[in-house]
């Protein structure tokens, strides 16, 4: 297996197993020692503990989340993924208070590779999107 499609299969690993699943445990096979998330709201906690604060936040203000890929594009130590994500909020989510309402919501990430395991990860989420489906009529 060439370098790109193991990259490319770590990521799906990532929102197959550890976002849908919760299976924190897989982080310590796919994750750095000094990966960095993003997307933690604190922004400043390094290696797997942030990984694992961001899916635990994440699992415990969406019920049933389920992300699912659509496409990849890998280059260099780069992949690219297309992914949906789909739950019901039962936290705060995007500064909208709990209103146990199901969305719906696209997403893109740029993941960076270091010997087949996630060194970077960041997500640019449809907020708007999300926060009209829990905010609408």
């Amino acid at each position: 297996m060439s370098v790109l499609e193991t990259n490319k299969k770590v990521a799906h690993r990532f929102y197959e197993e550890v976002v849908t699943q919760g299976d924190l445990a897989v982080l310590n096979e796919i994750i750095a020692e000094d990966g960095h998330d993003s997307a933690v709201p604190a922004g400043n906690i390094k290696g797997r503990d942030g990984f694992v604060e961001h899916i635990t936040w994440l699992r415990a203000n969406v019920e049933g989340v389920t992300a699912t890929v659509t496409d990849t594009v890998a280059e260099d130590d780069r992949v690219v993924v297309y992914w949906t994500i789909e739950g019901t909020q039962r936290g705060e989510l995007f500064g909208v208070p709990d209103r146990g309402r199901h969305f719906f919501g696209v997403s893109i990430s740029t993941i960076r590779f270091r010997d087949g395991r996630i060194t970077e990860y960041s997500v640019l989420p449809d907020r708007l999107g999300i926060i009209a489906q829990l905010t609408g009529p």
